[in-house]
């Protein structure tokens, strides 16, 4: 009788810590639907800019926080952040409450930073999570004028034949470009010297200048010089032809494998909750589908693009581990 009666209060008092569980459970998952039911309700949102006005992730967070605020019948609020490589906003947003009323607007760069930065105020996977993209593009691969290169293959093949003797730009020490070109070095199993720059505009004036042979840059930096006939473009470095410049070929045509695609998208603090983020990637898969802002990208370089959350958080991880990997071969790392 007394086991009995000692397994009839084991099962009883399991039955109430369920019940018990069950009922805690109840409000937070009510008060999760509530949020993203009110959200955002009267209060604007925060697009934090970590960089200074007039580059892209300010024009196109501009142009798709003014489409987004339309459509949450609320006020997106640009706050641009700038400081330490895009670091002072980042973390402005990584220590911010989950809310979903403070958020950053990024591009592949804060990848490949991370990729060689170990001492960042902020981790970006555990204080971050992937709200969605808003755009990609590739770069375009460029050779001076005077070179008389047209095709990848050319390009290839002189610099197999002659190692080290051609040069390219980059933007700076640990920059997209920098990435993009020791990339495409890998690959193909060339030697080219890399001549970094404090910018982009003073990159691409020495290639029109003929100071260095290559540049890998983005369609606004490189296309007008092309257009005017100061530079020649040979490739874009998608896996795919890109609407960004459709009459161009792959680099991965003559280099299997290579594909480097920048993109821009929207962080949130880790820890807003998951009905928040989904509202807000919700709206972002219309804001990318409409048409005016598709035409907008395509001047800008780029394709309006969408990705899940999860989708999203994978990309930026699986980003970080490629760019650490291309960092330790081509010894790429940030000068002090």
């Amino acid at each position: 009788m007394k086991k009995n009666a000692l397994n009839h209060q084991s099962v009883l008092k399991a039955a109430c810590s369920a019940l018990l569980a069950s009922v805690i459970a109840l409000p937070v998952s009510a008060m999760a639907a509530d949020a993203a039911a009110s959200f955002p309700g009267d209060r604007p949102i925060t697009l934090v800019v970590p960089y200074p006005p007039g580059g892209s992730n300010d024009t196109f967070a501009r142009a798709v926080g003014m489409k987004l605020g339309t459509l949450l019948k609320t006020t997106v609020v640009i706050e641009n952040k700038g400081g330490a490589g895009g670091s002072i906003g980042t973390m402005q947003v990584a220590r911010a409450k989950p809310d979903g009323y403070t958020l950053a607007a990024v591009s592949s760069s804060f990848t490949t930073n991370a990729a060689i930065q170990p001492s960042l105020p902020f981790d970006p996977i555990a204080d971050l999570r992937g709200v969605g993209l808003m755009a990609e593009g590739p770069f375009i691969l460029a050779v001076r004028k005077t070179l008389g290169f047209t095709k990848v293959s050319e390009l290839l093949d002189y610099a197999k034949a002659n190692p080290g003797k051609l040069n390219y730009s980059s933007s700076g020490p640990g920059s997209s470009n920098q990435f993009a070109t020791e990339m495409m070095n890998s690959l193909a199993k060339i030697n080219m010297t890399h001549v970094p720059f404090k910018g982009m505009g003073p990159a691409t004036n020495a290639l029109i200048g003929d100071q260095v042979d290559v540049l890998i840059a983005s369609g606004p930096s490189l296309l007008p010089a092309v257009g005017t006939g100061k530079a020649t473009a040979l490739a874009v470095t998608s896996s795919q032809k890109s609407q960004v410049a459709p009459d161009l070929p792959t680099i991965a045509a003559d280099v299997p494998n290579y594909n480097f695609k920048i993109w821009w998208g929207i962080l949130a603090p880790k820890g807003t909750p998951d009905a928040v983020v989904t509202k807000l990637n919700d709206a972002l898969k219309q804001v990318t589908a409409d048409e005016e802002l598709k035409k907008f990208f395509i001047k800008e370089g780029a394709e309006a693009a969408y990705m899940t959350p999860a989708d999203f958080d994978k990309e930026i991880s699986d980003n970080i581990n490629l760019w650490k990997k291309v960092a330790r071969d081509s010894d790429i790392h940030v000068q002090k």
